[in-house]
Parts: C-alpha cells; sequence; structure tokens
C-alpha cells in the first residue's frame, strides 16, 4: 500500500508541476507567438478551464496521499512540510480558478463587444497578472513540495 501511495504522490505532483510549467513556459508563449494577442487570448481563456481542473486534481491528489504519508511516517518533519507546501500551491491554483479566470474572462467579453483590447485595460492587466503570480506560487510551492518529498523518501 505504501508503495502505491507513494507513486500516486509522486505521479501527482510531477503532472501539477510539469502542467504549470509546460503551459506557463512552452505552450502559452507559443500560442501567441503563433496567434497574436486577440485570438491566444481566446485560445488560451479556452484551455484555462481544463488546465486548472487537472492542476487542482492533481494538486489535491498529491496533497491526500501526503497528508498520508505524513500520518504513517516514522519521522514526519519532510512530509509535513511538503503537505504544507502543496496546500499552499493548491490553494494558489484554486483561487486562480474560480476568482481570477472567471473574473478576467468578464472583463475579456465586456471589452471586446465594445472593441476594445482586453491588454490595453487596467483592471485585465490587473487580473493577468495575479493570474500570473498565483501560477507562479503555486509553481514555486509544488517545487518546494517535490524537494521536501524527496527529502521524505530518502527517510
Amino acid at each position: 500500500m505504501s508503495g502505491l501511495v507513494r507513486f500516486v504522490h509522486l505521479l501527482a505532483l510531477g503532472l501539477w508541476v510539469g502542467e504549470i510549467a509546460f503551459f506557463s513556459f512552452v505552450a502559452a508563449p507559443a500560442i501567441f507567438a503563433a496567434a497574436g494577442p486577440e485570438r491566444a487570448g481566446v485560445v488560451v481563456a479556452a484551455i484555462f478551464p481544463r488546465y486548472y481542473a487537472v492542476g487542482a486534481a492533481a494538486g489535491a491528489a498529491a496533497l491526500a496521499t501526503g497528508l498520508l504519508l505524513a500520518r504513517h511516517a516514522e519521522r514526519p518533519g519532510w512530509w509535513i512540510g511538503a503537505v504544507g507546501c502543496i496546500a499552499v500551491g493548491l490553494v494558489a491554483t484554486l483561487v486562480a480558478a474560480t476568482v481570477v479566470h472567471p473574473r478576467a474572462q468578464r472583463l475579456r467579453v465586456t471589452l471586446q463587444a465594445a472593441g476594445r483590447a482586453p491588454a490595453e485595460d487596467d483592471a485585465f492587466r490587473r487580473a493577468h497578472r495575479d493570474a500570473v503570480l498565483l501560477n507562479a506560487g503555486a509553481l514555486l510551492a509544488g517545487l518546494a513540495g517535490l524537494g521536501l518529498t524527496a527529502g521524505a523518501l530518502r527517510q
């Protein structure tokens, strides 16, 4: 059982961190370079619900398995640190998914209906900045959780 829980934990963390890194550093820049800001914004906005769903599911699985592993560890210190980092990253993902992305979507629709480019609007730029900061926070927290998990597995 412990081996399966460890495997699921590592799989979930790898998927979550990999998804964030790939989308942030490969997919989104390529989409914007190929399609331009207007069309790329629409494409990326269409991807986000699935992106956040996969991230939230992977983060929740990593959190649950980390809690199980901490509970059964002889020395749970590393696991507790990993779980704390994972929890922070999961909160960042959930806030981006449930607060920031919907706000940005509403702004995008309103601005485009008025014939304005979202990138030229202060409120939209703030929403985008918030999303980027939350995404970076989730990535850093996930990486820290992964590093602490490596330490816990060496125990």
